[in-house]
């Protein structure tokens, strides 16, 4: 069993990692129902919840049947995240996590983010101010290091539990690397293997099949792992792990019913939850996944992404199952 504070988990949890315009509560909901352990809002800036700002409020959206949940948020300014993590509290989440990992040009530039990793000790004093704020654990997902020449996870890690942090997740490429080359998940055994470490340690990159799970898990000896873009379009990918762990066999493949039925939740989810406009325009991304490598898909796949009337979509994902029905997926 794996503990974050008091929130007990099973052996080698499955996280869903946070991601901006993805991991929202309809596509957290689909996550859950597949087998993930914990799931995440998307990112929240700290400035962008201090203004109100209407998209960032949004995000504090969570619901019974997700938990256990965490809430990231993102921030350089110590007043702006003390006062975050009282917006926050009452959103009643499991947990609240802080983002020193996202690379994107936009996040790092004010110094939150990856931008932080060239500060560590303002990583440090951001985490134990939260942690002293509030009593939901604090929790930290981070990158190796800034770039090769300045990667000191362990000892990054071994403060930031020093202070206060109930877990650390750490994606394995600096923010110089973005998401090229291959994640190295040898300095996060590092960290796990570091005698005084006692708070679980999860990895995170490059989990792409229940096999690269089975590797953390086993070669790396991780706690757990979270797992990013490949859920895209694919919620079934906890359930495929967690099925290759018990028996050493690969799932069947999802079939084209149960793909559609779930696109089709997914959109009408996505709808109620945020609207026409925008439950249509985000839920883009993922029927790339949910209909991959399908032959002479692309009229349908073109009518999904470039319609801006659900009508439309719902419309294709009828006319896929009627014309795909018997298509067996590798």
């Amino acid at each position: 069993m794996v503990k974050i504070d008091n929130i007990e988990l099973p052996d080698f949890p499955l996280l869903l990692a946070p991601m901006e315009d993805v991991s929202d509560p309809p596509f957290r909901a689909l996550c859950k129902e597949q087998g993930a352990d914990v799931v995440y809002t998307e990112f929240i800036s700290s400035e962008g919840l201090i203004r109100d700002a209407v998209k960032s409020t949004m995000k504090l959206d969570i619901y019974e049947k997700e938990r256990p949940v965490g809430i990231q948020i993102f921030g350089a300014n110590l007043d702006s995240m003390l006062q975050t993590v009282d917006i926050v509290e009452k959103s009643k989440p499991d947990i609240i996590d802080i983002n020193f990992g996202c690379p994107v040009k936009k996040v790092v530039s004010k110094g939150a983010g990856a931008g932080i990793l060239k500060d560590i000790d303002l990583m440090v004093k951001l985490t134990a101010e939260m942690v002293k704020r509030t009593h939901l654990p604090i929790t930290v997902k981070t990158r190796l290091g800034w770039d090769h020449d300045s990667i000191k996870i362990v000892e990054v890690a071994e403060r930031l539990q020093d202070v206060g942090c109930k877990a650390i997740a750490i994606h394995g490429r600096t923010r110089a690397q973005m998401y090229k080359g291959d994640a190295n998940w040898a300095p996060i055994s590092e960290v796990k293997n570091n005698s005084r470490m006692h708070i679980p340690v999860f990895g995170n990159g490059d989990v792409t099949t229940p096999e690269k799970a089975m590797e953390m898990r086993d070669k790396y000896g991780l706690d757990g792992c979270m797992i990013g873009r490949a859920t895209i379009g694919n919620p079934w990918f906890f359930k495929q792990i967690k099925h290759f762990f018990t028996t050493g066999e690969h799932l069947a493949p999802v079939s084209m019913p149960e793909r559609v039925t779930a696109a089709r939740r997914h959109l009408q989810m996505a709808i109620d939850w945020k609207g026409e406009t925008l439950g249509v325009l985000e839920t883009r991304r993922h029927y790339t996944n949910y209909f991959k490598g399908i032959p002479h898909f692309k009229d349908y796949r073109t009518k999904m992404v470039t319609s801006d009337d659900s009508k439309d979509v719902f419309a294709a994902f009828d006319e896929v199952l009627d014309k795909f029905s018997e298509y067996q997926f590798i």
